[in-house]
């Protein structure tokens, strides 16, 4: 009988072991096995999605993260220090952009699950199969997509790392609904699509910034309806020549920008920025060479948007923002900024003050 009894406990703690044994296909289309919600986690990317979804009490599994994605929103990270201190003890692993990400920090770290962006994943080619013969599973999300598909396919997947699976359907499916409502609004208000032509602001007047292709801003105004101009020219990011902005002659031209830039006339956005000082930089950008004769600065139709607020889960805000600025009649009910804030208010355990969206 005591043997009998034995094998049962025996029994029982093996099945309980692998209770919250899940396979996930991810956003490659990778199928993944691992124990749900995951014990020790590293974040690869979109750190503020992974509390935003997985709460943040996600963060108490959290043992390594690249954090620079972070730090570069300074503010922001900043205000989540000061909530929850114990982000700044949280272990860096590097870079996978500027070859700094360390293969040997994350499995001394020894992680149940790396999450990576899908250029995280593509960059570190050979190397992640150093990890997964480690024992480390490694699950790719991608916002940087900026398409419907990925940002409720990598909000699922979150869902599941952290054991948040309600609370991420809840979320992907007020993304879709925004998505859907302007898709909607747009067909049947059939009205052509201006043109529109967004750029990075850190560089300021003197120096084009990157422009975005078919990912980022480029996907979002594309969404939001408009015909953007950089695609033809650009497939992820980069710059555009000058004089093809001009040539172009964009209907609606919008500027993003970080809380900092490198100069005095960078576009400046975000968390702690006064909207005066944020606004008189934007006109500034009236006065770069041969920008006169653009329809947009003829008609005073420039804008302005806190990098910080694209790719990621909580970019419904910014659609509506392009929605709005494009067409102004069609979506004057919308209030981009209070959506942006109302998400923060729902979803996360600090609310930002400063400025996240701008008209000139």
């Amino acid at each position: 009988m005591v043997k009998s009894f034995i094998m049962f406990l025996f029994t029982f703690s093996l099945s309980a072991a692998w209770a919250g044994q899940v396979t996930v296909q991810d956003v490659l289309g990778r199928d993944v096995t691992f124990n749900a919600p995951a014990q020790r986690v590293i974040v690869g990317f979109y750190p503020e999605d992974y509390m935003a979804i997985g709460t943040e009490a996600a963060y108490d599994k959290v043992v390594g993260m690249s954090k620079y994605i972070w730090q570069a929103r300074s503010a922001n990270w900043d205000m989540y220090v000061k909530h929850r201190p114990s982000l700044d003890d949280i272990p860096g692993i590097g870079r996978v952009d500027t070859q700094t990400f360390s293969v040997e920090k994350v499995i001394s770290l020894n992680p149940d699950v790396l999450m990576l962006a899908d250029w995280q994943f593509k960059g570190l080619a050979t190397d992640i199969e150093r990890l997964e013969s480690a024992g480390i599973k490694v699950v790719v999300v991608d916002y940087n997509a900026q398409t419907l598909e990925r940002h409720i396919k990598s909000t699922e997947l979150i869902g599941v790392i952290t054991g948040q699976e309600k609370r991420a359907a809840k979320i992907a499916a007020e993304y879709k609904a925004t998505v859907d409502s302007i898709s909607k609004r747009l067909a049947d208000a059939n009205l052509p699509k201006p043109k529109v032509y967004t750029e990075f602001g850190a560089s300021g007047i003197q120096e084009l910034g990157f422009t975005f292709g078919k990912n980022m801003w480029g996907a979002i105004s594309t969404m939001a309806g408009g015909d953007n101009i950089s695609a033809p020219f650009v497939e992820w990011w980069g710059k555009l020549n000058p004089e093809q902005v001009i040539a172009s002659n964009p209907d609606i031209v919008v500027i993003t920008g970080y809380e900092t830039g490198k100069g005095t006339d960078s576009m400046i956005m975000g968390q702690g920025v006064d909207a005066t000082e944020a606004r008189k930089r934007l006109a500034g950008y009236k006065d770069r060479l041969g920008w006169s004769s653009i329809s947009a600065v003829k008609n005073n139709r420039l804008y302005s948007a806190y990098h910080g607020a694209c790719r990621t889960i909580l970019d419904a805000a910014m659609i509506q923002f392009y929605a709005k600025a494009m067409y102004p009649e069609v979506f004057s009910d919308l209030n981009p900024e209070q959506a942006y804030m109302d998400f923060y208010k729902k979803y996360l355990p600090v609310t930002p003050e400063g400025t996240f969206v701008l008209a000139l």
